[in-house]
């Protein structure tokens, strides 16, 4: 590899912070920073510092090594064509078809540029560098504000025919349930997302404000009405699982996000929801994301390093 080809750009964009780093080869961070997305002053105000951040990157890149990146990868939540380069959509951010890696790419003088989802570039990183090695086949489940999902697939991370694949946190689990943002009701991440059990703890337990981390410690605490919350939530959480592991027969089952923080407290009953509700299927390991909050930000990094190479798809090394 030449001195002009050993660090890139990898941009993670999250509902209010902007998470970013030059990536060496090997994955290393070389140089870290983060930035208030700007989300408050509408979707314009967004695209401006997602490009102004990536040209100060630029520039720090420059300045430390001599030479501007190789390449760039920004990942973003929502809709996204990656193939078009394109964010169809975000509810937390205001915008609708923007033409991101075009933007990115004019801005940083033409280098080549990844575009992807945070949650797919978040599992192409466990399943290229974390809990997912070794492994090809997985789905990958993030647990947080919502619930979405990756699914590595032959040595890939399916973006599917639309850029919608791996949304399992729409999948009904409780048909006339909680509303959900999407418009339907009773959608698995109304039930136990990280955010369903803060609110339902913060319900149960008069403490406005309480948060699923709250509930977590209640329940290993041995608090009833914590118990009994957690077991609709991880009882949801199986059947929706369930249905992935129908449908795709991974490999492992990787849960990462908020909600998984609570560790074994989720897992061990997890599991045996899991295993008490299958038939015909074989359920996989269910193993704890390995990555933590850095996994959409190293995704960010691979998908720049593949840009170079495969322009338009988020490849995984098969096992």
């Amino acid at each position: 590899m030449s001195p002009q080809e050993n660090y890139v750009i990898a941009l993670d964009v999250g509902g209010t912070v902007l998470k970013a780093a030059l990536t060496g080869p090997d994955n290393e961070p070389l140089h870290q920073a983060r930035r208030p997305t700007a989300g408050a002053g509408g979707p314009d105000a967004v695209v401006a510092g997602i490009l102004d951040f990536a040209a100060e990157l630029r520039a720090e890149g420059t300045e430390r090594f001599g030479h501007p990146p190789a390449a760039a990868g920004v990942v973003v939540p929502g809709i996204v064509d990656e193939r078009a380069g394109t964010a169809v959509w975000a509810a937390n951010l205001g915008w609708r078809d923007v033409p991101l890696r075009r933007l990115v790419g004019e801005r940083l003088g033409g280098i080549p540029v990844g575009l992807g989802h945070d949650v797919r570039a978040g599992g192409l990183a466990e399943g290229r560098v974390g809990a997912g090695a070794g492994y090809g086949r997985f789905l990958f489940v993030a647990l947080g504000t919502g619930i979405a999902g990756a699914i590595g697939i032959d040595g890939r991370v399916e973006t599917g025919a639309h850029g919608g694949a791996g949304e399992i946190g729409h999948v009904v689990v409780r048909p006339g349930g909680a509303r959900c943002g999407c418009g339907q009701r009773g959608c698995l991440e109304t039930v136990a997302s990280a955010a369903a059990v803060g609110r339902a703890w913060a319900a149960a337990a008069g403490l406005p404000g309480a948060t699923a981390a709250d509930a977590a410690r209640a329940v290993a605490a041995g608090d009833v009405r914590a118990r009994s919350l957690w077991r609709e939530a991880v009882d949801a959480l199986a059947d929706g699982l369930l249905t992935g592991i129908s449908l795709l027969d991974p490999a492992v089952v990787i849960v990462g996000g908020g909600l998984a923080e609570a560790g074994e407290t989720l897992l061990t009953p997890l599991r045996a929801a899991l295993a008490a509700k299958a038939t015909f299927q074989r359920v996989p390991p269910i193993v704890p994301a390995a990555l933590g909050d850095a996994a959409g930000c190293l995704g960010a990094g691979l998908i720049a390093w593949d840009s170079r190479t495969f322009p338009t798809t988020t490849e995984v090394s098969p096992s």
